[in-house]
């Protein structure tokens, strides 16, 4: 299945889009990102630094909680973007529980998940920011980007490709196999 693409220059939080366009029922699987974020969202109410360059998205798409649970989908979404980040970094990727992910104990990308109802169904929204070309400074921990490991500028949007190749496959797995499965073939694609 094709996710639908929406390009934005500017939007306080491509999470806050994709709730809006599934409250207005445009509820196609659909990826939204912005070159620019002013108000990202991270777990447990944190703000997530958002640096003009790097890549901001949200996916969204119907899911069925009764074949995967919001647990399962964190890990799957968590193994997938370790697996895209790590073929432009080439670099080992270690996921820090729930959401982030390190090269070397730094920050290079985030991951929030939110579940929405509406009516009878249920949407899951992977809000995702991916460090590419910038670092934020933040005091807690250190940062990095894919563009300080290269030592070059990042084009988001060969990221960005490989992200909807990745999450189009992975829809339309959802209804053949099980949790099990789909997390052999996501770590098989390493």
């Amino acid at each position: 299945m094709k996710l639908k693409i929406i390009k934005m220059k500017k939007v306080k939080s491509t999470n806050s889009i994709a709730l809006k366009l599934i409250k207005r029922k445009i509820l196609k699987p659909t990826l939204i990102t912005s070159l620019a974020q002013t108000n990202g969202r991270g777990t447990m109410g944190k703000k997530w630094i958002s640096i003009k360059g790097n890549l901001f998205i949200s996916i969204f798409f119907e899911i069925n909680q009764k074949r995967l649970n919001f647990k399962q989908y964190a890990l799957l979404n968590a193994y997938l973007f370790k697996n895209i980040i790590t073929k432009f970094t080439k670099k080992k990727i270690d996921i820090k529980w729930p959401n982030d992910l390190l090269v070397k104990k730094e920050k290079i990308c985030g991951i929030l998940q939110e579940v929405v109802n509406l009516n009878t169904k249920t949407f899951l929204i992977i809000g995702v920011g991916i460090n590419t070309n910038s670092s934020p400074v933040i005091k807690n921990y250190k940062a990095t980007s894919i563009s300080s490991i290269l030592k070059k500028k990042v084009d988001n949007n060969e990221i960005l490709n490989e992200i909807c190749k990745n999450y189009e496959q992975l829809i339309q797995q959802i209804e053949k196999y099980n949790f099990i499965e789909l997390k052999k073939k996501i770590l098989k694609n390493k």
